[in-house]
C-alpha cells in the first residue's frame, strides 16, 4: 500500500459519501486508476464497508457505558455463549477480550440508566459471570472511526 492508497482511505474515512472523482482529484489521478485503487483495497479486506454515522443523542442514545467483565470461565463453550450473547445485544457496540485485571470490556449504549439496568439484567441472566463494573460516561471527549493510516509527516 503506498501514499496514494493511504490518502484514499483518509479520505473514505473522513466521508464515505464523496464520489470517485472528487477522490481522484484530491490524489491526483484519473477516476479508473483511482476506482481500481478503491476496488482492490475492497476485495483485500482493507476497506470493510461504509456507513453513515448517526447522532446517538439525537436518537435519544445519549448514555454510554462503559462495562467491565470478569469471569472464571475461559474454555471455548463459555465464550462461545458470550460471543453470541454480546453479539445479539444491540445495545453492545464495541467488546473486546482484555490483558490485565478485567477479561472483557464492552461499549454499551442506551438512553437512560433504566433501559441499562434492564441490558445488565438480560446480559447477567444469559451469560454466568464472575463480576460487572459499570462506568457511566459523563462527557464524549473525542470520538472518531477512523485509523491514524498516515505517518504524522507525510501529506498530500
Amino acid at each position: 500500500m503506498d501514499l496514494i492508497d493511504r490518502n484514499i482511505l483518509d479520505l473514505l474515512q473522513a466521508d464515505a459519501s464523496l464520489s470517485i472523482a472528487e477522490i481522484a482529484k484530491k490524489v491526483c489521478l484519473s477516476q479508473t486508476p483511482c476506482w481500481k485503487r478503491i476496488q482492490k483495497l475492497e476485495n483485500l479486506g482493507i476497506i470493510k464497508g461504509r456507513v453513515a454515522l448517526l447522532d446517538s443523542k439525537k436518537l435519544n442514545l445519549g448514555l454510554t457505558v462503559f462495562v467491565q467483565l470478569k469471569t472464571d470461565k475461559h474454555d471455548e463453550r463459555w465464550l462461545t455463549k458470550f460471543a453470541e450473547t454480546v453479539r445479539d445485544m444491540p445495545e453492545v457496540v464495541e467488546v473486546y477480550r482484555m490483558a490485565g485485571e478485567i477479561d472483557y470490556l464492552l461499549r454499551v449504549v442506551v438512553s437512560d440508566t433504566d433501559s441499562y439496568d434492564h441490558f445488565y439484567k438480560a446480559l447477567i441472566k444469559k451469560v454466568p459471570l464472575n463480576d460487572v463494573s459499570s462506568s457511566f460516561a459523563m462527557e464524549e471527549i473525542k470520538y472518531t472511526t477512523a485509523l491514524p493510516i498516515k505517518a504524522p509527516n507525510e501529506q498530500f
